[in-house]
């Protein structure tokens, strides 16, 4: 007779209880599912890969949701374009971090636009860095303007530091480009070069020779990471195009006015130092949008509706030539997918879609996957990258550090799964008693 039939039974029947029970836990570990875009949450943890645990009380929504922190880098779904026929993010005063350590014994007195490092920033997908640079204690620091002169109470730290970051950045993603827009006040002379020389920036450098001169389309991107051309730098200083081989903005970039005035609803106009936004005569369109006086809590709501409508605004204001570089504030904040989405939606242009993640590859212009804005990390190297952002005036909620793993229930239907993996464990257990 089988050991099964004896008293014994609940022997045999252990064995699989405990299989089962085992199976049950690993299941109700991926069931217990991360939320997505949207979905309720309490901590950071809850939500998917490149998301974290937000709300934005500036539009009166103080629940706690999932949202975007993360950009979808567009050549990851068309390839091979133009670098002008992109959008790429780009974060204003880059180096003004909120908590960055002040000078040793001195208060700083400043604005302050972002929230976490730029090599953060860089992994959260941000392609584009604009950076004020001023001679300062024997040395080039980032700094804030205060009648074009740095002060122990304006500056942050020595430039070199934070091109180190960019540095590391390009080695550890050979893929990836990376736009660095100077507001240049080093008068230095060959100050900026050796700067980015002694970074280690120089072998990528894009060469000023290579950069079209009438508005011709750009390299495409894929020549680009071919020839290690994957730093494109330009300086506000015309003369340092010749002496230092540093390209002048504005011979290749249009721009709108930066502060309120860019983001003043149904009107964008050009920078006075840029020519007309719908000129034919440089190729690249630079968008601010950010208001003179940067507010956290208020960043939320500019990244809503208002910067969608900016941005058709702005289109229009340009010939109908979508911005290929967006700037902002606070680039995370948001009411849920915020800068990101507007990315996703800006760079979908490209091949005639809503949305970038609905191109196909190599399929004709306005073949489009019916597709929802996925949660995806825009770099390989984005596996435990953080997002230390301040949880200030009640704008995020617990920890914003990216999810890797859920610890919450996320939805009734995953809580039912949950209960009915957990009941069944019990009965089991009860079975073999």
């Amino acid at each position: 007779m089988s050991p099964c039939f004896t008293v014994h039974r609940s022997l045999c029947r252990a064995p699989l209880a405990i299989g089962f029970l085992y199976l049950s836990l690993l299941l109700s570990s991926f069931l217990i599912a991360h939320a997505q875009v949207l979905q309720s949450c309490t901590e950071a943890t809850n939500c998917g890969p490149g998301l974290y645990c937000g709300n934005c009380p500036a539009l009166g929504k103080t629940q706690p949701i999932c949202t975007r922190g993360q950009a979808i880098i567009p050549n990851s779904f068309i390839n091979g374009l133009p670098f002008n026929k992109y959008t790429w993010l780009v974060t204003h005063n880059s180096f003004s971090i909120v908590d960055a350590p002040p000078l040793p014994g001195v208060q700083r007195l400043t604005f302050y636009n972002q929230e976490d490092t730029v090599t953060n920033q860089l992994r959260n997908g941000v392609r584009g860095l604009m950076l004020d640079m001023y001679d300062f204690e024997g040395d080039i620091w980032l700094c804030h303007s205060f009648r074009g002169q740095c002060y122990n109470f304006t500056a942050f730290q020595p430039a070199i530091n934070t091109l180190k970051e960019v540095e590391s950045f390009l080695s550890e993603n050979p893929n990836e480009i990376v736009t660095i827009i100077i507001e240049d006040y080093v008068h230095t002379p060959k100050g900026l070069i050796n700067l980015f020389t002694n970074a280690g920036l120089d072998k990528y450098w894009f060469p000023v020779s290579k950069m079209p001169k009438k508005g011709e389309d750009w390299p495409t991107v894929t020549e680009m990471v071919q020839e290690n051309h994957r730093l494109v730098v330009f300086t506000s200083i015309a003369s340092k195009e010749a002496e230092e081989g540093v390209a002048y903005q504005w011979k290749y970039m249009l721009e709108n006015e930066a502060g309120d005035p860019g983001v003043k609803p149904g009107s964008c106009p050009s920078r006075k130092e840029s020519k007309p936004l719908n000129s034919k005569s440089a190729s690249l369109f630079l968008m601010n949008y950010f208001p003179t006086y940067p507010v956290e809590t208020e960043a939320c709501k500019e990244h809503s509706t208002p910067l969608a409508q900016m941005v058709g605004t702005c289109y229009k204001a340009a010939g109908n030539v979508m911005p290929n570089f967006l700037a902002v504030n606070f680039y995370m904040r948001s009411d849920g997918g915020g800068v990101f989405d507007a990315m996703d939606r800006m760079n979908g242009q490209a091949c005639g879609c809503s949305t970038v993640t609905a191109c196909q590859a190599g399929a004709p212009f306005g073949s489009c996957n019916n597709v929802t804005i996925p949660n995806v990390s825009p770099v390989t190297n984005t596996a435990g990258s953080t997002s230390p952002l301040s949880n200030t005036a009640g704008s995020f909620t617990g920890s914003v550090q990216f999810s890797k793993s859920a610890s919450k229930i996320q939805s009734p239907n995953s809580f039912v799964l949950f209960l009915f993996f957990s009941i069944s464990s019990i009965l089991i257990i009860l079975w073999i008693q």
